[in-house]
C-alpha cells in the first residue's frame, strides 16, 4: 500500500499522493560547459527523464539553469551547498525546485532569505541528507551514521525552513549501505507527511551501482515508501534514467515502453537466444519504442511459450528457427532473419 504524502508542485509536475513516481537525474558535465550540459538535457528528456537536477556552485553558474529550461520541457533543480546567494540567482533563473540543506548555508538570515524567495515563487526546496556528511552534532550524539542520526539530521533542516513559515519539501535520506538506507526512510516516513525522494547514494558503477539501486529503491517501493527517485551510478545520465524506469517496472508499477523477459537458457536451447534478446533490446531502445508491451524471448519450444504466457509477444527457439506466438497463441515459424521479423511483428501489435 502506497504511503501516501502531501502533494508538491514542481513545475508542471506534481509529486506525492496518488501521483506517480518520478524518476529524475543529475547532470555530471562541468557547470561552466553550459552548451554541454543543454545537450546532455536534452539527452535524459528523451530518455524519459521527468526532473533535472543541476549543479549551482556559485551565484554567477546559475546561467546553466535558464539555458537548460530553454533547451527542455522538464523540471530544472538546481542543487546548492553552501552559497545562499546561488539559490537566489538560481531561483532569478527560473529553478523550479531547490536543493539545500538550510544548516549548510550560514545565518538563520540566509535561511529566510531563501525560504522567502522560494515561497514567493511556490517552489519547493529539498533537503539532502547524506549518511556520510552529518552534522558534527548530531554524529557525536549517536556515534555513527545511524538510521535515527540521518533522520534527525533530516528533521533539523525542516525546523529550519518551518520556522520561516515554509513547508513546500521534499526530504531524501541517502546512503551507500542498503540495509541503513532503508531502515532510515522507514523511520522518516513514519514521522512526516512530506515527499520522499529516495535513492542509493555512492551506489558504484553498472553493475553494482544497479543492484544496490534494485535492493534498496525497490524494496522501498514495495512497501509504498517513495514519491520520486534516481539511481546514482557512475556511468551517463541517460543510463541512470533507464535504470529508474527499469526499477519502477519490477516493483509493479505501469511505466511506459516495453519489457522484455527472457530465460536464462539451458542445455536444450538450439539458436543464438542470448544474442537475439540483446539485439531485440538495443534495437527497440534505439528506436525510441515505446508501446507497453510485455516481449517474451525464450530459449526453447518445450517450456517456452508456456512459460512466457502472459506475454503479449514472443518466440521460443528451434535449431535454427524461432516459434512465434501472439497473447499465448502459436503463429508461425520465423527463419531467416528472426530478429527482423521478430520487430516487425512487434511493431504490427
Amino acid at each position: 500500500m502506497r504511503k501516501l504524502k502531501r502533494e508538491v508542485k514542481i513545475g508542471g509536475l506534481t509529486i506525492g499522493g496518488t501521483n506517480p513516481i518520478a524518476v529524475q537525474t543529475m547532470l555530471n558535465v562541468p557547470v561552466e560547459d553550459v552548451a554541454g550540459n543543454v545537450a546532455q538535457a536534452k539527452r535524459v528528456a528523451a530518455a524519459g527523464c521527468q526532473i533535472v537536477r543541476v549543479t549551482v556552485p556559485t551565484p554567477a553558474d546559475a546561467g546553466v539553469v535558464a539555458a537548460i529550461k530553454a533547451a527542455v520541457d522538464i523540471p530544472v533543480v538546481a542543487d546548492i551547498h553552501f552559497d545562499y546567494k546561488a539559490a537566489l540567482a538560481a531561483i532569478d533563473a527560473g529553478a523550479d525546485k531547490i536543493r539545500i540543506n538550510p544548516g549548510n548555508i550560514g545565518a538563520d538570515e540566509n535561511v529566510k532569505a531563501v525560504a522567502d524567495a522560494c515561497n514567493a515563487k511556490n517552489i519547493p526546496i529539498r533537503i539532502g541528507v547524506n549518511g556520510g556528511s552529518l552534522e558534527k552534532h548530531i554524529l557525536a550524539r549517536y556515534g555513527a551514521p545511524t538510521p535515527e542520526a540521518m533522520v534527525e539530521s533530516a528533521l533539523y533542516h525542516v525546523r529550519l525552513l518551518e520556522k520561516h513559515d515554509f513547508d513546500n519539501i521534499v526530504i531524501s535520506i541517502k546512503s551507500s549501505n542498503v540495509p541503513r538506507m532503508m531502515a532510515a526512510y522507514r523511520l522518516l516516513c513514519a514521522q512526516c507527511d512530506y515527499p520522499l525522494h529516495v535513492g542509493v547514494t555512492e551506489a558504484g558503477t553498472a553493475r553494482m551501482g544497479l543492484i544496490k539501486s534494485g535492493m534498496g529503491i525497490g524494496g522501498l517501493l514495495l512497501e509504498g515508501i517513495g514519491d520520486t527517485l534516481r539511481v546514482s551510478l557512475t556511468d551517463e545520465p541517460e543510463a541512470e534514467v533507464r535504470a529508474g524506469f527499469d526499477i519502477l517496472r519490477a516493483a509493479g508499477f505501469a511505466v511506459g515502453g516495453p519489457e522484455i523477459i527472457s530465460c536464462p537458457t539451458c542445455g536444450r536451447t538450439q539458436y543464438p537466444m542470448a544474442k537475439i534478446a540483446n539485439e531485440v533490446e538495443h534495437r527497440l531502445q534505439a528506436e525510441g519504442f515505446q508501446k507497453p508491451l510485455k516481449i517474451a524471448i525464450m530459449g526453447c519450444i518445450v517450456n517456452g511459450p508456456g512459460e512466457a504466457r502472459d506475454a503479449d509477444i514472443g518466440i521460443a527457439g528451434g535449431k535454427g528457427e524461432a516459434l512465434l506466438f501472439v497473447h499465448g497463441q502459436t503463429v508461425r515459424k520465423l527463419k531467416g532473419d528472426i530478429v527482423g521479423q521478430f520487430l516487425e511483428e512487434i511493431h504490427k501489435l
